[in-house]
């Protein structure tokens, strides 16, 4: 024991390496000792091949090693990625066998499994609330569903009526498939253990759907790894911010869903210190907001709800907009400005990429009378084939691109044709380019990274379009449309925090998403920094700071804390904040264990091996703390935790039988086994 000390302080005595994959960026940092930034790089996202962008932002923070020190001192590698997030936004899943055990047609249509396409084979089995089994399982459909599907789908998920009760028919179907085919196999009471099964399936066929997409991230890389000659061990971020070694995360793909994220919340309190506090995270794409309370991250208690999808997987309560740097900047219906939610490349770095588009947008820029979609352009990526069985539109739109940037009125012709374009953007076949924000803090100049030129050519556009639309005199100065584009990205995104903030106070919360007339007054008087009205003095603002991270939001922030009245706190390394969560986080796993008494002073654990009986309550709590310890220290230590501390809770359930007297109705004995990532050189 004493030299396995020695090689894990040893290994922290090197370089931990973080790496994050935004909409926009692929960041990457270097932590010495894991505690202090040495190092931090940006690389453009290749969103075709997210291996490529990785792979460019590793080597340049590689070649930032202090001297003396070499590659080989990278001692662990871990990476928060939006892949599992973007897949379930955008319904781009691998085909699955789904086999529901004993679910009845209510349950298969709560799931709304059917409605996700795949083979969906329902088999006999099952078990009752009690855990004893309903019915046997039926191993011959099991086995033929394997005959007839295996050659059509990627893996299999297997979800039983109270399976967290009793997983012997899910376990069994599993060894069965496994025995008939090498394909990944899901099962739903190892990812949750909560009651409802149309949920737990649901998340199961989820998981099953993600495997591949994971495999092929960790594959590539893998090979990227190899190729700088790192031999450190490889961790995803989950959901709740906390690390997993990438071969469980093969198994477990859900649980990286919102791992961008929890990894900005878990580096923003690193590179504070705070332990209270709003963080913002801006990117390209989105802004990201989450509330940190007692130095943890707020937890979705009821699981994740990402696209539709409502999982059964722990995660940050993050409430996301469509608004980042490279939102897209149009007119609506009402011919008034609007920002996002639609992603696009911003002009200022499509005519930085591609020089000869500035000629084309200067041309633009010139017309009294402008073709349809004039700010926008769009090309194919590269390395990226159309699929074999693309619809016509989609296909014509398709053939009318190239590698190089044309206009899209060259290839789309009305509102339906755009459509079909983002249809192939979002498929990640196309690149589409328009005026964002980016492009007016060109303008502004409080950017100046890319070409100003071709963003003031944008923003002419756009107001020769406004002009147009509203048969004015003359357009409006191209300034003034960026300022009022930076007051449209300032106000939403004020109101965005105030909203989470209200979402997160008891009492105040709404579904509804609104908070009446002198509520909404209130947020659009704070959101604008003006007073409420001639007669009233009201204010409504933040009492805890903001942290903001993301490279957008120095631009922004200081604007919106101010209308809030609250502290503001932009950190060094604020712009690769989600790389360093990405690789400051601990791992953690939790195991719970339910004990109940189906008869009278019988008290059943079910322990996931299968339910064992006592005669009293505290021999059973003895055996469910027992282990439930054990599983959460052995799960913490196969996802990669060094020496796991454990922590056991217990909750109870009593029941009143009369005056002063009670017995245990139910318990959940919950042991959590937190460490930090194992690491070595």
């Amino acid at each position: 024991m004493k030299d396995a000390n020695a090689n894990a302080h040893a290994g922290e005595a090197g370089f931990w390496l973080g790496l994050d994959t935004g909409g926009t960026f692929t960041d990457a940092v270097l932590l010495a000792d894991g505690l202090r930034v040495a190092a931090s790089a940006k690389s453009l996202t290749t969103p075709w091949d997210l291996a490529i962008g990785i792979g460019h932002a590793m080597r340049a923070v590689l070649e930032q090693l202090p001297a003396g020190a070499h590659r080989s001192n990278v001692s662990l590698v871990s990476v928060s990625t939006t892949l599992a997030t973007n897949a379930v936004v955008e319904n781009r899943f691998s085909p699955v066998c789904t086999l529901l055990i004993g679910f009845d047609d209510a349950m298969v249509e709560r799931s709304g499994i059917g409605r996700h396409g795949g083979p969906l084979v329902r088999v006999s089995g099952g078990h009752g609330a009690t855990g004893e089994e309903w019915a046997p399982l039926d191993e011959n459909a099991v086995r033929a569903a394997v005959a007839e599907f295996d050659a059509r789908v990627e893996a299999y998920a297997i979800a039983a009526s109270f399976s967290v009760r009793n997983p012997a028919h899910e376990s069994r179907a599993r060894q069965i498939i496994r025995g008939l085919s090498h394909k990944p196999v899901t099962c739903a009471h190892e990812l949750s253990s909560k009651l409802d099964a149309p949920r737990r399936a649901l998340t199961a066929v989820l998981n099953a759907r993600l495997t591949a997409r994971i495999r092929h991230l960790i594959e590539a890389l893998s090979q990227v790894l190899a190729a700088e000659s790192i031999a450190a061990p490889l961790m995803i971020v989950k959901g709740d911010g906390s690390l997993m070694r990438a071969d469980v995360a093969l198994e477990y793909p859900v649980e990286t869903i919102l791992s961008g994220p929890a990894a900005s919340v878990v580096g923003a309190g690193f590179l504070t210190g705070q332990r209270d506090f709003v963080v913002a995270d801006m990117g390209g794409t989105t802004t990201d907001i989450a509330v940190v309370s007692g130095g943890r991250p707020v937890i979705r208690a009821e699981g994740a709800l990402v696209g539709g999808w409502r999982t059964m997987v722990q995660a940050v309560d993050v409430r996301t907009i469509g608004l980042g740097g490279d939102s897209e900047v149009v007119f609506d219906r009402q011919r008034k400005l609007k920002v996002g939610p639609r992603k696009a490349m911003p002009l200022s770095l499509l005519a930085h990429t591609f020089p000869e588009t500035l000629e084309d947008l200067r041309a633009l820029a010139e017309l009294a009378h402008l073709p349809e979609f004039a700010t926008q352009f769009a090309f194919r990526n590269p390395d990226r084939a159309a699929p074999e069985h693309l619809p016509s539109l989609e296909r014509r739109i398709w053939n009318a691109l190239d590698l190089k940037p044309r206009r899209v009125s060259a290839a789309v012709r009305n509102a339906s044709g755009l459509e079909g374009l983002r249809r192939l953007a979002d498929a990640g076949l196309v690149t589409l380019a328009a005026f964002t924000p980016s492009d007016a803090m060109h303008v502004l100049e409080v950017q100046r990274r890319w070409c100003r030129e071709a963003a003031e050519c944008g923003a002419r556009i756009l107001a020769i379009e406004e002009r147009n639309a509203r048969a004015a005199a003359a357009a409006v100065p191209p300034r003034e449309l960026c300022e009022r584009t930076y007051e449209l990205v300032v106000r939403r995104s004020a109101r965005a925090l105030l909203e989470a903030a209200l979402a997160h106070d008891p009492g105040l919360e709404t579904p509804t998403g609104t908070w009446g007339l002198l509520g909404e007054r209130l947020l659009e008087a704070a959101v604008a920094g003006q007073p409420l009205s001639h007669w009233m003095r009201a204010t409504l603002g933040l009492a805890r700071p903001i942290v903001a991270i993301g490279a957008p939001v120095e631009a922004y922030y200081p604007d919106v804390a101010r209308r809030l009245g609250a502290e503001l706190c932009i950190p060094q390394h604020a712009s690769v904040c989600n790389a360093v969560g990405a690789v400051a986080g601990v791992v953690s796993q939790s195991v719970e264990i339910l004990v109940n008494q189906p008869t009278f002073n019988v008290f059943r654990v079910h322990d996931p091996a299968g339910s064992r009986d006592y005669p009293d309550s505290k021999a059973a709590l003895d055996h469910a703390e027992r282990i439930s310890r054990a599983l959460a220290l052995a799960a913490a230590s196969r996802a990669g935790a060094a020496y796991p501390q454990v922590d056991t809770i217990v909750s109870e359930r009593r029941a009143q039988v009369g005056p002063g007297t009670d017995y245990l109705a139910e318990a959940i004995v919950c042991s959590t086994a937190v460490g930090r990532p194992l690491v070595g050189i």
